[in-house]
């Protein structure tokens, strides 16, 4: 049954590689317990394996720690065969990702705290960032006060075009690039246009890695914009990059090669700004290695993706994953759009060139002064010249990037742009630092000035930027464009599992690209402020670098259920966070748990723990195959499901639930037939003896579902004692589509230990 699940699983890369004999990469993944006694290592038979269904097949990266396995380069007659051999598991195709792209710590309420020991102890953490590598010049890696790098370390700094070994330090303890997946798949690169080294020619990584665990750097800031000490979450962490993400993208072959090795190195944390969509576990690569991860005391954090705000568009949703969404921060970038009218519209912008003369301009609406039919987007070689010349050009959000628009008005003479969001992002605000007097508007500030363009004969207008502005409420709200649920791999596994700071986050870059990333912006910046939720990502893995150095003895479960569980989901005055999307109430679907608050973290009482064999357990629950398990697992050891135990989704210890019902009846109206979804639940005590209390609530559509906890209180004697409970969940059928949500809490006065509900009738 394994080897036809294997082969059903080629379909997709026969299709794509249609031509006879074209070679593309596949992921082949061993039984470690298969290999026969002939062979004296595991490279000699992945090699022998080879060999037997393609003379001319080339082995990219042999993998010995977050999978048992190969990459090579094979046609899909060659794969085919190979899934026949013995020993092979699985034969995937390979993917291709994409990279989702200081006042975070006040807004976080950690500036002033020490949550971390003093670095050079036991407590030691490496954050792993498999991204596009890191300017390591960067004071944000700067290792003053820093111990000795930690003698369990085992990583390298690989000299390469542009970067020697002496790069690193004591807080950039690794870094090394892999690029074979990415040259056999794209030809190779253009090293004047990229460096085949951990060198970053992006900035993205530098951006994220930073972003974690860079150390503190006073008067950073861009343009003056965002000024103030730029820091890490974790600012005494290590730090390690993996240069997996090259121009033409990322590749998971690439990708599994930097996790064997982060895994091997000896990081604590790794984090993954990046992702290819959601896929079944068995065939997604960052799926197996985090699971692998996971099994030697790593956690490892994914960002959810941006394609929000679309319902199920998420990407990295295993459940040992910690999947991350992205939120705002209460700092904004204001700039004001003056209409010759006399009124106002503010939006944001990090301009920071000549400003407009002092008398107000002639603007145009875009779709008026460009014979395309989509000529309101500025696309390149959009606008006519003649009439944009001196003018204030107004430019609908979508298809090209934002400043790129800029490029277009000003190459065609115009004075300025306002850049106006349009519906899929409604009232959300990313700010960029444009290259010609610009502001981004919202759709209703964007509405109003179009309309004002369309019904003056004489419409004018002036761009004024006005700075920073902190103290922004309401915030956080969840980014539009941060992907939001439900799961469509495990509709009962909800997701992502929190949010944290990535709109406008102030961090370091690279010296090898402007600050809008595009070819023809020659500005150079040691700190820059993108947006995504490759940005709220690394967040979460520096504040679990933090939780994991002061809890040494947590698992990354338990970590994650320490950042979930104390999140919060409603404003301090107890209205429910907001949408940046609609301006309305956000759900779980968006959030997840809610945003993090890592000074509750640090102390939350009780934590949902969760091992290898509770994974494997979920996956029975699946109906995986053992070999779909195995590939998964690595090993057919964990592979294995009792024919005489019941498996059930609802039994992963999971801190969050998810609660899919069945509608009753095929024409989605209300069946007097009840249903009941049961999960069960185990706490462990980490603060010690204590009595909790359960307490619930739900919402909305939910309002008719009964929610049963039994016992509804736990004693704990001592820390480390656990607790179990089952939840049931009772409700009558809903019209198909219907949502609802709730929270349950434990608490013994002092902690509360929340997780969210999602109720979903399909």
């Amino acid at each position: 049954m394994g080897n036809t699940v294997m082969l059903r699983a080629l379909v997709l890369a026969l299709a794509v590689a249609a031509a006879a004999g074209k070679r593309q990469t596949y992921i082949v993944h061993m039984a470690k317990s298969a290999m026969p006694a002939a062979y004296a290592d595991r490279g000699e038979w992945y090699g022998a394996s080879l060999r037997s269904v393609s003379a001319a097949g080339k082995m990219l990266y042999a993998y010995d720690t977050v999978l048992h396995g190969f990459s090579a380069r094979l046609t899909p007659a060659e794969a085919a065969g190979l899934a026949r051999v013995e020993g092979v598991l699985a034969v995937n195709p390979e993917a291709r990702y994409e990279l989702h792209t200081t006042r975070t710590p006040e807004f976080l309420g950690i500036a002033g705290a020490d949550l971390l020991p003093q670095s050079g102890t036991a407590a030691d953490v490496v954050v792993g960032v498999l991204d596009t590598g890191v300017w390591p010049e960067s004071p944000s890696y700067g290792d003053a006060g820093l111990g000795e790098v930690p003698s369990f370390w085992k990583g390298q700094c690989a000299a390469g075009a542009g970067f020697n070994a002496s790069a690193c330090n004591r807080k950039l303890v690794g870094a090394r690039f892999f690029n074979r997946g990415y040259e056999a798949a794209m030809g190779p690169m253009d090293t004047d246009q990229e460096s085949r080294s951990p060198r970053d020619d992006d900035g993205h990584g530098t951006h994220t890695s930073s972003t974690a665990a860079g150390a503190a750097v006073p008067d950073a800031s861009l343009f003056g914009f965002a000024a103030g000490t730029a820091r890490g979450m974790a600012p005494r962490a290590r730090v390690a990059v993996y240069k997996v993400c090259w121009l033409g993208g990322c590749f998971s072959s690439d990708i599994l090669a930097g996790m064997d090795a982060a895994v091997a190195d000896g990081c604590g944390v790794l984090s993954l700004s990046l992702g290819g969509g959601a896929a079944d576990y068995s065939r997604d690569s960052v799926a197996i290695g985090a699971f692998a991860a996971m099994e030697q005391n790593v956690l490892v954090s994914c960002s959810a993706g941006n394609a929000g705000p679309g319902s199920s568009t998420l990407s990295n949703v295993a459940p040992w994953i910690t999947t991350v969404g992205a939120g705002t921060l209460d700092r904004d970038f204001p700039a004001d759009v003056a209409l010759g009218n006399g009124k106002n519209y503010t939006g944001v912008s990090l301009y920071s060139g000549k400003a407009l003369p002092s008398t107000p301009l002639p603007i145009i609406y875009a779709a008026n002064a460009s014979n395309s039919t989509a000529g309101n987007l500025c696309m390149p070689g959009t606008l006519t010249p003649e009439k944009v010349a001196g003018k204030i050009v107004v430019c609908d959000r979508g298809v090209s990037a934002r400043v790129q628009k800029g490029f277009v008005v000003r190459d065609a003479g115009g004075a300025g742009m306002v850049l106006s969001n349009t519906a899929a992002n409604g009232q959300e605000l990313v700010a960029d630092a444009h290259l010609l007097p610009a502001a981004g508007v919202g759709e209703r500030e964007g509405i109003a000035i179009k309309s004002y363009v369309a019904s003056d004969p004489n419409p004018t207008a002036t761009i004024v930027v006005a700075g920073t502005q902190v103290d922004v409420h309401p915030s956080p709200v969840v980014a539009a464009f941060s992907s939001r649920g439900p799961n469509m791999v495990t509709p009962e596994i909800l997701k992502p599992d929190i949010i944290a700071p990535g709109v406008n986050i102030l961090a370091a870059w690279t010296g090898k690209a402007g600050p809008t990333g595009l070819a023809a912006d020659t500005r150079r910046v040691g700190f820059n402020i993108i947006s995504g939720t490759s940005m709220s990502c690394p967040h979460v893995s520096g504040l679990a670098a933090l939780l994991r150095s002061a809890h040494p003895e947590w698992s990354p479960a338990a970590v994650r259920s320490a950042l979930m569980t104390t999140a919060y989901a409603t404003y301090s005055g107890g209205s429910p966070l907001l949408d940046a999307a609609t301006g309305a109430a956000a759900t779980p679907f968006d959030y997840g748990a809610g945003h993090v608050d890592p000074a509750r973290a640090a102390d939350p009482g009780l934590v949902y723990d969760l091992g290898a064999r509770d994974y494997v357990d979920f996956l029975c629950a699946l109906k995986y195959s053992p070999n779909m398990i195995a590939a998964v697992a690595r090993s057919r050891d964990m592979s294995s499901c009792a024919e005489n135990k019941t498996y059930s989704v609802g039994g992963l210890n999971y801190p969050s639930f998810s609660v899919p019902f069945s509608t009753a009846n095929g024409d989605g109206g209300e069946s007097s037939v009840a249903t009941t979804v049961t999960h069960t639940r185990t706490l462990t005590s980490v603060g010690g003896a204590g009595t909790y209390k359960v307490s619930t609530s739900v919402s909305g559509a939910a309002r008719g579902v009964a929610v049963a906890v039994e016992p509804a209180e736990l004693a704990f004697a001592s820390a480390g004692e656990k607790k179990s409970y089952t939840v049931r969940f009772t409700s009558r059928s809903q019209p198909s589509g219907t949502a609802g949500f709730g929270r349950l809490v434990w608490s013994d006065g002092k902690h509360s230990v929340a997780s969210p509900i999602a109720f979903t009738w399909t």
